[in-house]
């Protein structure tokens, strides 16, 4: 019989899968998408798809682990193989080892930014670049995608190296001494910073009331709280909304379901799910809505605040707060740092679930050891990453986020439902979800996972298909110079799919369709 690892404690285990959740998307995604869809009318439809999407969803994915743990897997071919049991189910379950292996790849390099611009912060690398111009420029040259203050990606590259070795030293310590002894120490400093950053961004008030007297952290708050009910018959707020619970919860990318395939077989998995949730949110709503889209408000006003969101994510996070830090006396490059450090820590806690699917497969489907699965994950990461960093000025790096970490985790989450809800049968999902459960889930939640939560995704699917997706595949709108590049990064993307498919082939054809048990598997 095989032994897998147990996770050492329950509140080890929501932590780890909190971290899994809370990620650059909370503190840098989330706002910005608040921003651009209408600020507080954002809100109604997010809340929305929090019930009827994300916490579903992640009860989904929490159910499809535990039970694929009791046989052995860890990874969503054999998971799907083990609800479904038909012979295309485990090539199906090749989206999730797609998914989180290709963001793993892309997200440490997005990642490693937060860690060299906090070390920039504390040591005021970047001070005296104080307008969006420059900074940008600071930007860019850092990332080796223009001339600027940095003469090559040399430093970018040594983070990147950091980032890498910290990424793979806490997952070669295993799920207890690596990953659940990380969380428990990075996810309290992580909610620490957040709140310390928030109860901030609270006392600054109204920076310049001589010349700006209607720039303050209120109005940015009042921006964010109060909807304008009429704007909620835009459908495109909605669909904003929906996607914004993928990221903001990591689900659609088979990582919740690693996490729980290491749970006992009848350990609680309703109130565990429900407590990440509620965790994630509070990071999110509480601490993401505190910090970035208010304090730009008090700096530079709300039409200008506006703009800055709109050019998306990366320039709130590394152009607008670098310029607002510089502009603090005294405590600007500790606040600064305390912010990237911050974002850091998120980004970490996120990117060691994503390689933990593809670990588990080799070891479980191939008998690597720990030390040689992950090494060898390692080493994969290490040279497509390659690719992401002395392509980045061509946008490899965004065609890669599109198609594997946006429309892709809609395609992940739409099967995942069907295959648990209608396939394996919402009856038989149902009892296990309540399988040693802390807490009575309303039996409405029965309807919203089978029939609800299916159609919502595949409106969204539909949807982004629609207004988005035909258009990024023609490459509409793209600059002629990085269409090489962008093709590139698909032949990268349709290599890596075929490879886990020849994997998934050859695994089950050495183990044939052997289940480990149907008992709870001790370590």
């Amino acid at each position: 019989m095989a032994h897998r690892e147990q996770w050492g404690s329950r509140i080890g285990l929501i932590l780890a899968m909190a971290g899994n959740a809370v990620g650059l998307g909370n503190f840098l995604r989330f706002p910005v998408q608040a921003a651009q869809n209408g600020g507080g009318t954002f809100m109604i439809p997010y809340f929305v798809a929090f019930l009827l999407l994300a916490i579903p969803l992640m009860w989904v994915e929490w159910t499809i682990g535990r039970h694929g743990g009791k046989y052995g897997h860890g990874s969503l071919p054999g998971m799907f193989h083990v609800l479904w049991k038909h012979p295309a189910a485990k090539f199906v379950g090749m989206v999730g080892l797609f998914t989180s292996t290709i963001i793993m790849i892309y997200y440490a390099y997005i990642e490693s930014w937060t860690l060299g611009f906090s070390f920039f912060s504390i040591t005021q690398e970047y001070f005296g670049f104080s307008d969006f111009v420059s900074m940008s420029a600071f930007v860019d040259s850092y990332q080796g995608a223009g001339e600027g203050h940095f003469s090559g990606i040399g430093t970018s590259y040594i983070f990147l190296l950091i980032t890498l070795g910290m990424n793979f030293f806490i997952l070669y310590k295993g799920i207890a001494k690596g990953i659940e002894y990380f969380a428990k120490i990075a996810m309290p400093l992580l909610l620490l910073f957040g709140v310390f950053l928030a109860i901030w961004a609270f006392t600054i008030g109204t920076p310049d009331p001589v010349n700006h007297p209607d720039w303050s952290v209120g109005r940015g708050f009042a921006f964010l709280w109060n909807p304008n009910f009429g704007e909620l018959s835009n459908a495109s707020v909605w669909l904003a909304a929906a996607g914004q619970v993928f990221f903001t919860l990591s689900v659609g990318m088979g990582t919740l379901q690693a996490y729980a395939s290491y749970l006992d077989s009848k350990a609680d998995i309703a109130l565990s799910g429900l407590s990440t949730a509620s965790l994630n949110e509070f990071a999110e709503v509480i601490i993401g809505a505190s910090i970035a889209i208010p304090i730009a408000v008090a700096f530079f006003g709300l039409d200008a605040t506006k703009e800055i969101a709109n050019a998306g994510s990366y320039d709130l996070g590394f152009v607008s707060m670098p310029v607002i830090f510089q502009k603090i006396p005294g405590l600007g490059a500790y606040l600064g740092f305390l912010w990237f450090f911050l974002l850091f820590f998120a980004g970490i806690t996120s990117s060691v679930a994503m390689a933990q699917p593809i670990i588990s497969f080799l070891k479980e489907q191939f008998d690597f050891s720990h030390k040689k699965a992950t090494i060898t994950v390692g080493l994969i990461v290490f040279i497509f990453v390659q690719f992401v960093v002395i392509f980045f000025e061509g946008g490899f790096l965004w065609e890669l986020d599109y198609w594997a970490g946006t429309f892709g985790l809609v395609i992940v989450a739409l099967i995942e439902t069907i295959v648990l809800a209608w396939l394996f049968g919402m009856d038989k999902a149902w009892e296990e979800l309540n399988r040693g459960a802390d807490i009575r889930i309303p039996k409405i939640f029965y309807f919203i996972i089978k029939y609800v939560t299916p159609v919502y995704l595949f409106i969204i699917l539909i949807y982004w298909s629609a207004t988005e997706a035909w258009d990024q595949l023609m490459l509409k709108g793209i600059p002629a110079d990085e269409v090489p590049y962008r093709w590139g990064a698909r032949a990268m993307l349709i290599v890596f799919g075929v490879g886990l498919l020849i994997m998934i082939y050859k695994a089950w054809k050495r183990n044939g369709d052997k289940f480990i048990s149907d008992k709870k598997i001790k370590d």
